[in-house]
């Protein structure tokens, strides 16, 4: 089955009782049972719901996996990885990531005595020079926030297994219909849902996946002991979401182009990071994993004044200044000042997030106005 056909019907059927062709939302807390251990394998909602089930086997479909796992938020999905860990394991991560991952990784788990390495994965070699006995996790973002590096998912997957340790990958950016790390030997995918799986902007979620029967069983206790689950409406508004994913990650994909040519051109703008430029030091690897390049893309202005880009983020009247990424509206974000503000300016700037670099997150407008929008107020 291929991938639009299982975005729209995998995990999915017609409610029994009604013949309803979208799943309902079971808005329960609790099932009755007919016996003492005698139900329909619904028991409390915390560990299981009809709606949320269904959302779980989709994702897992789409990532060419068979156990997903949906959380409260991208951050609790993460959570529920590390916790997989014990004291005195060690993480290898990519050095350029999103600032909550680095938040909760730094300042949440490293007190628990888990060490955490920051390492520049482009070359995905120089991951192998990290590693130790103790290195139980490497965590991947490939395309990365908001540097847009690429990183080769198949070869640190073989350092991984090598290794012993699990390789868990964030394929937010990407999601499942540019590109599934499962079948390039990840362990694990994790997602914030709120972005591209919802696509609207109206829910906060998170997602695992995995293909490990034996990571699942994990994965599904952690899920049900610590009880970070997403509610039953948010499950079926980003399955809803799911159902649309390929016809919109192609339009971000589109307008994501033709927007990356168009800044790459412009006078006032210096660098313009994008993975389907030939010029990228991985496009190799991003054409190789990725079927198409999509539609986050970021740029620096010339000069590098923190108050140009200001300026320019205050100035824009389709894209909307705000947090987040994935929707159908266009967004435009300053990393220094919000998404990535938690990680220390030095830190920051090593990655090359300096204080004019700007990030879009390319929706589906007519791609003529987007650029009319960016002109006006380059200009």
């Amino acid at each position: 089955m291929k991938f639009a056909t299982k975005a729209i019907h995998a995990g999915v059927h017609p409610d029994e009782s009604t013949g309803a062709i979208m799943t309902p939302i079971y808005q329960t807390s609790t099932y009755v049972q007919d016996g003492v251990g005698n139900h329909k394998g619904y028991e409390y909602s915390r560990t299981l719901n009809p709606t949320r089930h269904a959302l779980e086997k989709n994702i897992a479909a789409i990532e060419n996996a068979r156990f997903g796992a949906a959380f409260g938020s991208g951050l609790a999905a993460i959570d529920c990885v590390v916790k997989m860990l014990h004291p005195g394991d060690e993480v290898i991560s990519t050095n350029d990531l999103y600032g909550g991952t680095y938040r909760l990784f730094t300042t949440i788990f490293a007190k628990y005595g888990i060490k955490f390495q920051f390492v520049d994965m482009s070359d995905a070699s120089n991951v192998a020079n990290y590693v130790t006995e103790k290195t139980k996790l490497i965590w991947v973002e490939t395309p990365t926030n908001p540097m847009m590096n690429i990183i080769d998912i198949e070869a640190v997957a073989k350092i991984a297994k090598q290794a012993g340790a699990l390789l868990a990958v964030d394929n937010t950016f990407a999601t499942p219909y540019l590109q599934t790390p499962i079948d390039l030997g990840a362990d694990i995918v994790m997602h914030s849902a709120t972005k591209y799986l919802g696509g609207h902007s109206d829910v906060v979620m998170g997602i695992l996946v995995t293909d490990n029967e034996e990571i699942s069983k994990e994965m599904y206790r952690i899920q049900n002991s610590t009880g970070a689950v997403t509610a039953p409406m948010d499950s079926f508004l980003v399955l809803r979401g799911i159902k649309t994913l390929h016809l919109r990650v192609q339009r971000h994909c589109e307008n994501g182009a033709k927007i990356a040519h168009w800044l790459a051109k412009h006078p006032k703008v210096d660098k313009v990071y994008w993975p389907g430029f030939e010029s990228h030091p991985n496009h190799a690897i991003a054409k190789k994993q990725m079927r198409d390049f999509g539609g986050m893309i970021s740029f620096t202005l010339k000069g590098n004044k923190i108050e140009d880009a200001h300026a320019l983020v205050k100035k824009v009247e389709i894209f909307a200044l705000a947090e987040s990424l994935g929707g159908v509206e266009s967004l435009i974000g300053h990393p220094a000042s919000m998404t990535h503000a938690s990680i220390p300016k030095e830190e920051r700037e090593k990655t090359g997030v300096v204080d004019s670099l700007i990030r879009l997150s390319v929706g589906v407008e007519d791609v003529e106005d987007l650029i009319a929008d960016l002109e006006q107020a380059l200009r």
